[in-house]
Protein backbone atom coordinates (compact mmCIF):
# COMPACT_ATOMS: atom_id res chain seq x y z
CA UNK A 1 0.00 0.00 0.00
CA UNK A 2 1.17 3.49 -0.94
CA UNK A 3 0.26 6.60 0.75
CA UNK A 4 0.88 10.21 0.52
CA UNK A 5 1.69 12.25 3.67
CA UNK A 6 -2.24 13.79 2.98
CA UNK A 7 -3.64 10.21 2.60
CA UNK A 8 -2.13 9.28 6.13
CA UNK A 9 -3.11 11.63 7.95
CA UNK A 10 -6.57 11.07 6.84
CA UNK A 11 -6.37 7.53 7.12
CA UNK A 12 -4.06 6.70 9.51
CA UNK A 13 -6.47 3.69 11.26
CA UNK A 14 -6.67 2.22 7.86
CA UNK A 15 -2.48 2.30 7.15
CA UNK A 16 -2.31 1.19 10.48
CA UNK A 17 -4.60 -1.74 10.07
CA UNK A 18 -2.98 -2.85 6.90
CA UNK A 19 0.38 -2.90 8.81
CA UNK A 20 -1.07 -4.79 11.27
CA UNK A 21 -2.19 -7.42 8.76
CA UNK A 22 1.46 -7.32 7.65
CA UNK A 23 1.27 -5.49 4.71
CA UNK A 24 3.98 -2.88 4.28
CA UNK A 25 2.82 0.61 3.67
CA UNK A 26 4.92 3.13 1.87
CA UNK A 27 4.60 6.87 2.88
CA UNK A 28 5.19 9.71 -0.19
CA UNK A 29 6.14 13.19 -0.15
CA UNK A 30 5.60 14.78 -3.65
CA UNK A 31 6.31 11.20 -5.06
CA UNK A 32 9.12 10.52 -3.29
CA UNK A 33 8.95 7.63 -0.62
CA UNK A 34 9.95 8.59 2.75
CA UNK A 35 9.37 6.18 5.04
CA UNK A 36 7.85 2.73 5.43
CA UNK A 37 5.14 1.53 7.97
CA UNK A 38 4.90 -2.00 9.28
CA UNK A 39 4.04 -4.29 12.22
CA UNK A 40 6.24 -4.74 14.97
CA UNK A 41 7.46 -8.54 15.98
CA UNK A 42 6.34 -9.04 19.40
CA UNK A 43 7.80 -12.26 19.44
CA UNK A 44 10.76 -12.39 21.89
CA UNK A 45 14.27 -13.33 20.63
CA UNK A 46 14.36 -16.51 22.12
CA UNK A 47 11.10 -17.48 20.15
CA UNK A 48 12.61 -16.06 17.49
CA UNK A 49 14.99 -18.15 17.27
CA UNK A 50 13.69 -21.32 18.49
CA UNK A 51 11.21 -20.78 15.13
CA UNK A 52 14.33 -20.33 12.66
CA UNK A 53 15.67 -23.80 14.10
CA UNK A 54 18.71 -22.36 15.88
CA UNK A 55 18.15 -23.33 19.49
CA UNK A 56 15.50 -25.72 20.73
CA UNK A 57 13.40 -25.48 24.12
CA UNK A 58 14.66 -27.46 26.76
CA UNK A 59 12.92 -31.31 27.59
CA UNK A 60 12.00 -30.27 30.88
CA UNK A 61 12.47 -27.26 33.36
CA UNK A 62 14.84 -27.48 35.77
CA UNK A 63 15.35 -25.30 39.02
CA UNK A 64 18.46 -25.20 39.72
CA UNK A 65 19.18 -26.41 43.26
CA UNK A 66 20.32 -24.88 46.43
CA UNK A 67 23.20 -26.53 48.23
CA UNK A 68 23.73 -26.42 51.79
CA UNK A 69 27.54 -25.97 51.72
CA UNK A 70 26.82 -22.88 49.61
CA UNK A 71 23.97 -21.02 51.86
CA UNK A 72 26.65 -21.78 54.84
CA UNK A 73 29.42 -20.40 52.45
CA UNK A 74 27.09 -16.85 51.79
CA UNK A 75 26.61 -16.55 55.87
CA UNK A 76 30.86 -17.14 56.40
CA UNK A 77 31.70 -14.47 54.11
CA UNK A 78 28.74 -12.29 55.16
CA UNK A 79 29.90 -12.76 58.78
CA UNK A 80 33.52 -11.83 57.91
CA UNK A 81 32.59 -8.80 55.43
CA UNK A 82 30.26 -7.29 58.55
CA UNK A 83 33.52 -8.00 61.22
CA UNK A 84 36.12 -6.30 58.33
CA UNK A 85 33.81 -3.30 57.82
CA UNK A 86 33.86 -2.50 62.09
Amino acid sequence: MELTVTQLRKELSKALDAAKAGEDVIITERGVPVARLCAVESASLLDKLEADGLITPPAESRAVPRLPEAEAAKDALSSLLSRLRR
